[in-house]
Parts: C-alpha cells; sequence; structure tokens
C-alpha cells in the first residue's frame, strides 16, 4: 500500500479526510465506524497503533488481521473486504498496520447493538450524516431518486391539468381520463411515477405543478444581466424566473405558455440583443450574441440534472458583458467529471424528469448535448471553448463572447 517512508510522512502530516490514528485496542465497532465512514466518502485508511499525535505505540493485539477483517464482516453493512498491510519497525520494533477502504459503491453503515448507524467523513471527524446529507449520499450511490420523494403537502390539485393533458394527448399520444375522473388520473400519475400514495412526487411538481416555488423554494432560476465582467448592485435586469418546467403546447404545436427553459432564453436573448451587418450592398442579416440552441441546452442541462436536495438554492442565470454563466446547484453526479462530460458519458441524477424533457424535444436520445450543442456550438459560432466548471457545490458552464 505505502512504503515507510510515505507512512513517516503521513505521521508528521497529521489526521485528514482520508486518514485516521487509532490505538490497536480499540473496540471493532469503533473501527467499523471509521472505515464506514471513509467508504461513504471518497475512500481512506485507518492506522492501528498510532496515537492521535501522530506518535507511533505500536501493535499490541494479537491477530490482528483476523479480527480487522471479523469486524469488516460483523460490524459493516454491506461488508467490506479492506486493504491490509503491516509496515514493520516504524520505530524500534514497533509496527503500524494499515486498513484501506476505497470509495464504496453503495451506501455502507456500521450494524452495532442491533441496529444500522451511518456515517461520514467531514474533515478530520467521522460523524452521523443529517438526513438531508444522508439523502444526498443515497442519491450520490444511485440507490436513491430525490426525484421520487413526495413533497409534503402536495397533491393532484397542485398539478396542471391543462400540462397534465397537453403532454399525455400531444406529446405522448396516449389516451387520457376525462377531467372529472380522479381515480382514473391518479392511477395515471401513480404508474407514470408523477405520484405516489404519499402525495405528488417531486418531478411531478417540478414538471407540472401550477405552482413549484409553493412547494419547493430551489424549483426556479434567478436570473441577473450585468454591465460588466462582475457582479454589480446596478444591475440591468433581475428576474426571478419561476412557473413549471413544461411548457403549454396547443395541438398544432404552437406555444401557448412557456416553461423555465423559454423564459430563460427569453432572459438572455433580451439582454445580450443582436449585431446587425450589411450583406450584398442591402441585406440587413441579425445575429444573436449567442446561439439560442446553445443557451436552450446549458438551461436544460441545469435544470435537469442540478441536485435538488440542496434546498431553497436557485439556478442562477448570469449574464455579463463578455459572457453568460449557468450555475447549478450540487457536484455532479454518478463519478461525471467535465472532461468525461466532454466525451460524451451519459448519467442523470434525476432520470424521470429527463425522460419528460426528452419527450418535449429538449434534449438529443443520444446523451450528446454538452460536446455537440453546447463545445461544438460555441466553437463554431465564435470560435470560443466554454469553461465547465465543478467547484464547491456548484457546477458552472461559462458561455464567451467572441
Amino acid at each position: 500500500m505505502i512504503t515507510r517512508v510515505e507512512l513517516l510522512d503521513i505521521l508528521r502530516n497529521g489526521e485528514n479526510s482520508g486518514v485516521e490514528f487509532k490505538r490497536d485496542d480499540i473496540q471493532n465497532h469503533e473501527l467499523a465506524k471509521e472505515l464506514v465512514a471513509f467508504s461513504n466518502l471518497d475512500g481512506g485508511m485507518v492506522l492501528l497503533g498510532v496515537e492521535d499525535d501522530g506518535s507511533v505505540s505500536g501493535i499490541t493485539r494479537d491477530n490482528l488481521e483476523e479480527w480487522v477483517m471479523n469486524a469488516c464482516r460483523d460490524k459493516i453493512r454491506l461488508g467490506i473486504i479492506p486493504n491490509y498491510a503491516v509496515i514493520r519497525d516504524v520505530e524500534p520494533d514497533k509496527d503500524v498496520a494499515i486498513v484501506g477502504v476505497p470509495r464504496g459503491v453503495d451506501v455502507q453503515s456500521r450494524w452495532h447493538n442491533n441496529r444500522h448507524t451511518y456515517f461520514i467523513r467531514v474533515g478530520t471527524t467521522s460523524r452521523e450524516p443529517s438526513p438531508e446529507e444522508l439523502s444526498r449520499l443515497f442519491q450520490q450511490r444511485g440507490t436513491f431518486r430525490a426525484e421520487l420523494r413526495p413533497v409534503s403537502g402536495a397533491r393532484i390539485a397542485d398539478l396542471d391539468r391543462r400540462r397534465l393533458k397537453n403532454y399525455f394527448a400531444n406529446v405522448r399520444q396516449q389516451d387520457v381520463p376525462v377531467d372529472d375522473d380522479e381515480a382514473e388520473w391518479q392511477t395515471l400519475l401513480f404508474n407514470t411515477e408523477l405520484m405516489v400514495e404519499d402525495g405528488v412526487t417531486l418531478a411531478g411538481i417540478l414538471l407540472f405543478g401550477k405552482n413549484p416555488n409553493r412547494f419547493l423554494g430551489q424549483a426556479g432560476i434567478d436570473a441577473a444581466a450585468f454591465t460588466g465582467e462582475d457582479k454589480d448592485y446596478s444591475a440591468l435586469e433581475r428576474c426571478q424566473i419561476r412557473g413549471p418546467m413544461t411548457p403549454l403546447i396547443d395541438v398544432r404545436g404552437e406555444l401557448v405558455e412557456t416553461g423555465l427553459v423559454e423564459q430563460a432564453i427569453n432572459f438572455v436573448r433580451r439582454n445580450t440583443g443582436v449585431t446587425t451587418e450589411i450583406e450584398d450592398g442591402a441585406r440587413r442579416v441579425e445575429t444573436p450574441k449567442y446561439p439560442p440552441e446553445v443557451i436552450r441546452e446549458a438551461v436544460v442541462n441545469a435544470v435537469i440534472h442540478r441536485d435538488y436536495l440542496l434546498a431553497n438554492t436557485d439556478i442562477e442565470l448570469g449574464v455579463y458583458n463578455d459572457r453568460v454563466e449557468i450555475v447549478s446547484p450540487g457536484r455532479l453526479p454518478n463519478g461525471i467529471t467535465t472532461v468525461r462530460m466532454r466525451t460524451g458519458c451519459r448519467t442523470a441524477r434525476n432520470q424521470l424528469i429527463k425522460d419528460v424533457m426528452r419527450d418535449y424535444g429538449y434534449l438529443e436520445h443520444m446523451g450528446m448535448g454538452v460536446p455537440r450543442k453546447i463545445v461544438r456550438g460555441m466553437i463554431e459560432f465564435n470560435g470560443t471553448d466554454p469553461e465547465l466548471i465543478e467547484n464547491d457545490e456548484r457546477f458552472v458552464v461559462r458561455l464567451f463572447a467572441k
């Protein structure tokens, strides 16, 4: 795993989010707690035979390796097989055991006193997560979908029946119940996961809610246009974009009411304007500062893939003199990186929302929107390469003016 020299360096630097020091006379459930926390973050190692201050006390327990393996089997669910190694003579006649675990594919818990307990690693501390942190952890591991959670207080009457009929009848082209047949409507919404027994799901409210922000403070887009290259109190325009994600479309395919995406595109259009050129000596040609299809794709990606467990945190849309920024709350889902996004790697945090928005034609079936529409679209339009940035709890798409 590591050499003696590397271990000495780790001991000098002290504990961190991936390293924990422990005496080897700890209880098995204490070791399980630390390994569970590491597994639920990005992996890490427990150094047995080391004091809290980094001094080496050495291994004293007989059959330590067997004890470690039994602890991982008996005290951890779904069970962990750790990496195990012993570094001899770290100090004269004092050995240190290294017990390492990678990032878990599943969410792990400690099983102790007939009770499951979850732990996460925060800096140098292993602690129990809050309910929100635990939900996000399950979501990141793909074992929980926040979009299918019932929204407290939301009922079928809080959904826009016009949009629902539009979606099922016109977009999906299927039969729909008559307006006053509540039982049939509930059956249809249950079967499509827009409702569960406890009420309307988060996806249902976001996609078809009459007033999503009544229930979800994170359901909109905060838009602002600035005169310069930085945020300023004296913005040209500030706008809270609210409402359901989906538009209302008539039987001819004409837009009757906008959804979030159209409102965002309109905001960018009116705050960036167009350039006008005269071609062939007479013909006036107007070109937008940013291609609408690129703005559309960036906004669609934000509303579909953002982390809706981050409450009261809107998507941010910023228009500056030299760029447009779309800031999506939450880290990228399911192991996706910005590099993998540029190659067209496909994954979805909110699969139902993605499927419905795809039904409306908002995104490509092949999942190539970022490399084809955003990156290639901007390069072909004005020769600039968009920036895709992940930092802290945000994902930023930055589009540049020429």
